[in-house]
């Protein structure tokens, strides 16, 4: 038996060979971590620069979009380096940071989501209270919270599995998966417990701040005017849209744990396994930059201003 310690490396099993269409799929996924980048980055420097911009809402969002980066960047460097290896094979401190940053990564999502919800239930429920409730300051502290909070709780699922004796060093997954790490631990039924604790405090408190929220906010729909269903209708699309796509990607996790011994393709159980990490950071931009008016006023007069800067400094050039 080994400790974490003793292992020198993991092994990621679930690339198999893939051949000469590695180079493929390294390009694909490299434009597709552009895009995240590029697409979140062009937001937040948006929400950011624009004062009109500055409220509990956007800031919330602005939290939301850094956390996608960040995630992110926390997969697809390794990814990208593992898909032109042939070995596949990833240093123990590698792979437990990152396994460190992308859980807790996942743990700000949940939470920056409920945080948010929390925002539309006290601007539809409780207007006249809510500049009061959403102060500057009060966004500071759920904003501090969510990472500190996030970080602090898979912290403490992270150090058992780190000090448990490990009895194998094959993940068969394309990245570091805490659960099949987990798995890896001779003596499982502590880290069981520990992960039932962490997805407790981070996935299911979240979802049901979140439920609870937006069925308040449905009951004051109800009553409430037209135009004002339209209003509440359009500030929550986009998150309504982000938790049902969070709520499918931890379906496609469970069923995975749950029916192990179905044989599934192999290229299935890996898409349910990163259809989170894939599509949830590129969701989150398109879908608030696309559905907010607000949002796609900001960027329209942002990358109008650039294009404007940009021409001016070209004819300077041309007429010195």
């Amino acid at each position: 038996m080994e400790n974490s310690s003793e292992i020198g490396y993991f092994v990621l099993g679930a690339y198999g060979n893939m051949g000469q269409l590695k180079y493929l799929y390294f390009f694909i996924l490299l434009l597709w971590y552009c895009s995240i980048c590029a697409a979140n980055a062009l937001l937040i420097a948006v929400i950011f620069v624009d004062r009109r911009l500055h409220e509990p809402m956007y800031m919330l969002l602005c939290n939301l979009m850094v956390n996608e980066v960040s995630g992110s960047t926390s997969l697809y460097p390794l990814l990208l380096s593992q898909m032109l290896s042939d070995a596949h094979e990833v240093s123990v401190s590698l792979c437990f940071l990152q396994m460190f940053t992308l859980y807790s990564s996942a743990s700000v999502e949940f939470c920056s989501l409920a945080a948010m919800a929390f925002d539309r239930y006290v601007s539809i429920c409780k207007p006249l209270h809510y500049n009061a409730i959403m102060s500057t300051g009060t966004v500071a502290v759920i904003v501090s919270f969510t990472w500190v909070y996030s970080y602090a709780t898979f912290t403490l699922a992270f150090v058992f599995v780190v000090n448990y004796k490990l009895c194998g060093n094959v993940i068969d997954q394309v990245f570091c998966d805490y659960k099949l790490v987990a798995e890896l631990v001779c003596s499982t039924s502590k880290v069981k417990s520990i992960t039932a604790l962490f997805t407790f405090l981070t996935t299911v408190l979240s979802f049901g701040m979140i439920v609870v929220s937006y069925v308040k906010i449905l009951v004051v729909c109800f009553d409430t005017s037209k135009e004002n269903k339209q209003k509440a209708l359009t500030t929550c699309t986009p998150q309504i849209v982000s938790v049902s796509n969070l709520f499918v990607g931890c379906t496609f996790n469970i069923l995975d744990g749950r029916i192990a011994a179905v044989p599934l393709p192999d290229n299935v159980r890996i898409f349910s396994a990163v259809y989170l990490l894939v599509c949830q950071p590129i969701i989150t931009p398109f879908m608030y930059g696309l559905k907010l008016p607000k949002i796609r006023e900001a960027c329209k007069r942002f990358l109008w201003n650039k294009k404007v800067f940009f021409l001016r400094g070209t004819s300077l050039k041309q007429l010195s």
